[in-house]
């Protein structure tokens, strides 16, 4: 399943870098500029999978904090998608030193390359950066308020992608994420929810909830976050933060029920202790992205969860 909504023109005789390529995100972006274009890939491979980069990429194998790695990396490079990162709340609120240097430090450093080379960044940056927010939908000028270290880096790396374009005249741009969940998602935080309740449902196990399942999420599949980051590789409309989502949410315990139901499991749905730092409400306002990107999102939830479902049982 793949989304197709975006006028941006092709990227097309680039040479593109795609940090965290190997990882969910990444891949996809890479996947879909291999064919036409000099493809880079800079991974570490602690969470991402060798198989999942492309054939006909270069990995170039390596921590972005390590200098010698983002130089070789970064070389003659005309645009960056920046996916990687350490993308969990809890291990930043167990070691918010490490979350710090890996997001934000580590995207400063990503930055620079990209104005001594004057090359294009997207950023993905997280809706985790609102908090819990005074209204939902969320516009992007709302209020920050991060309940996180992961938030607090995203937070940053977010204002520093948008300080380098105002100060440098980079053409950076943030994506501000909200759930995103697909293929080659690994069960986890976020929308790897999605992917763990798959697991459960599908093995007849508990689907375990944290809290009381009230709290709300926008679930956006990964092929419209992929024409987003096109789109705003190509833009005129850069310096500026967009939200990707759906302009929709779900409960947690509404998202467990439909997981269940196509499934057809009679697993039971259980809840556990609530996650510290967790939000409780979140839903994307569009109007930027749809306005300045041309970006609409094609998939619905109950689609996107049944293909995934169908793609398990193969």
């Amino acid at each position: 399943m793949t989304g197709s909504n975006t006028d941006s023109p092709p990227i097309t005789d680039k040479t593109v870098l795609v940090t965290g390529g190997a990882g969910f995100i990444g891949s996809h972006i890479a996947e879909a500029l291999v064919a036409d274009n000099d493809l880079r890939v800079l991974d570490d491979l602690s969470s991402g999978r060798r198989e999942q980069v492309p054939e006909d990429a270069e990995l170039v194998q390596g921590d972005l904090r390590d200098e010698s790695a983002l130089d070789w990396a970064t070389a003659d490079v005309d645009v960056i998608f920046h996916q990687a990162g350490l993308v969990s709340v809890d291990r930043s609120v167990d070691d918010p030193v490490r979350s710090h240097r890996t997001n934000a430090t580590a995207t400063v450093e990503l930055l620079e390359r990209a104005r001594r080379e004057d090359a294009r960044i997207v950023v993905a940056s997280s809706c985790a950066i609102y908090g819990d927010p005074e209204r939902t939908p969320v516009p992007e000028d709302a209020a920050k308020r991060p309940k996180s270290p992961y938030a607090i880096d995203k937070l940053a790396l977010d204002q520093y992608t948008r300080a380098f374009a105002d100060l440098y005249d980079l053409d950076a741009v943030p994506l501000r994420y909200f759930n995103v969940y697909g293929p080659g998602q690994t069960a986890g935080e976020y929308s790897g929810v999605i992917s763990a309740f798959i697991e459960q449902a599908g093995a007849g196990e508990p689907i375990t909830v944290h809290g009381d399942g009230e709290q709300t999420r926008d679930f956006v599949h990964v092929s419209d976050v992929v024409d987003a980051n096109l789109a705003a590789a190509t833009t005129d409309h850069t310096g500026r933060a967009y939200n990707i989502g759906t302009g929709t949410s779900t409960s947690i315990r509404e998202l467990a029920e439909l997981i269940r139901r196509t499934v057809g499991s009679e697993s039971e749905v259980v809840h556990t202790d609530a996650r510290p730092g967790d939000v409780r409400r979140s839903e994307a306002a569009l109007a930027r992205a749809r306005e300045d990107l041309d970006y609409e999102p094609t998939v619905p939830l109950d689609e996107g969860i049944a293909a995934l479902i169908a793609e398990s049982r193969t």
